[in-house]
């Protein structure tokens, strides 16, 4: 099936369906409110599944161009002391690839030129919608992937899931120096993780349970191991990236809204369906992740509303559940990390498979 489809939302999640609606015979067009993409400095970890999404996009091999592997990484006590490893070489042998690690301005480029291979995919900027009614009225489908704070699925779901914060604070960088070690650094009630993201280069994200400045910051991590403090030296105070930690409360009871005389279905894609904290680093794959599903069941629906209408049941009996439990257990390792009870949470890590 082939029709025409507005898709709300120009991050990950919304410039990957648009690929895949593309790929499919559908006429698309993505608008963005914001006037430029976003391009800020943050890492994004590619677990197999969402690389072999990525390939069926078209864009897998944009991707391995500038992502680096992860494949060595562990969890230490603020001296140093390890207490586990992440399970990276597990995944590496069930899959047969690594887990990759991209900077987000790469993998925005990737999907960008991706789109832009088709020449007639209009993403258009500065664009703020308002009346999703009036966008579902002018398209066959239209996808919500305009984040936490979804317009789209306000208008067709209600405000009863909406942000919830958690409490914590984050903070993100990525600092001019190659860290000798990599994983996360657990102490009581905050946290502190390194990754590579590139040569010279390491990305790195913080976690503490009060406000803070970016010149207070340091502070938090004063006397934990190395390479912890010449990361955040290295790192322009400028640069750092602060939020407060939010997830999508409560989960949907569906991701798709369907058809009515007057107005289109929609379907949710990314953190307008099932926003996350970042603990288990699978934001980005879950966003791709439901491009693809979506972009497959649209391609193989029968011609017709109610072959669309099908189509979209199928989409949300993939991806809703599977997200949603991605979902909370983030949320769950989330507390389990930022515990003050720190002597209970290293034992029971000690207790893991090396």
């Amino acid at each position: 099936m082939a029709g025409t489809a507005a898709v709300v939302g120009a991050g990950i999640g919304g410039l990957a369906t648009a690929i895949g609606l593309r790929r499919a015979g559908w006429s698309v067009t993505v608008l963005e409110r914001r006037t430029e993409l976003e391009r800020y400095g943050a890492a994004f970890g590619i677990h197999p599944a969402a690389q072999s999404a990525l390939d069926r996009l078209g864009v897998g091999d944009a991707l391995r161009d500038h992502a680096v592997p992860y494949r060595d990484a562990r969890i230490r006590r603020p001296g140093g002391t390890p207490i586990a490893r992440l399970p990276l070489e597990r995944i590496e042998r069930k899959a047969g690839r690594p887990e990759l690690l991209i900077s987000r301005p790469y993998l925005v480029d990737a999907l960008l030129a991706g789109l832009e291979s088709f020449g007639d995919v209009p993403v258009e900027l500065g664009q703020t919608v308002t009346d999703v009614g009036a966008l579902t009225a002018g398209q066959d489908l239209v996808v919500g992937a305009d984040g936490i704070r979804s317009a789209v699925r306000t208008a067709r779901f209600g405000d009863r899931s909406g942000p919830r914060r958690i409490g914590t604070i984050a903070w993100i960088g990525i600092a001019d120096f190659e860290s000798p070690v990599h994983g996360e650094t657990w102490g009581s009630g905050r946290f502190f993780g390194m990754t590579p993201v590139e040569p010279g280069r390491t990305n790195w994200y913080a976690t503490v349970p009060e406000a803070t400045t970016a010149e207070e910051l340091r502070g938090f991590f004063a006397g934990w191991h190395d390479p912890i403090p010449r990361i955040l030296d290295a790192t322009d105070p400028a640069a750092r990236i602060r939020y407060d930690m939010r997830h999508l409360y409560p989960a949907l009871p569906s991701f798709v809204s369907p058809a009515d005389r007057a107005a289109s279905p929609v379907a949710l894609v990314g953190d307008a369906a099932h926003a996350m904290t970042p603990n288990l680093g699978q934001g980005a794959c879950t966003a791709i992740l439901d491009a693809d599903a979506l972009a497959r069941a649209v391609a193989a629906a029968r011609p017709g509303p109610a072959g669309l209408a099908a189509a979209l049941r199928a989409y949300d009996r993939e991806r809703r559940r599977s997200a949603q439990r991605t979902a909370l257990a983030s949320r769950t390792l989330h507390r389990f990390m930022s515990t003050e009870r720190t002597r209970l949470r290293d034992g029971a890590m000690r207790l893991l498979p090396g």
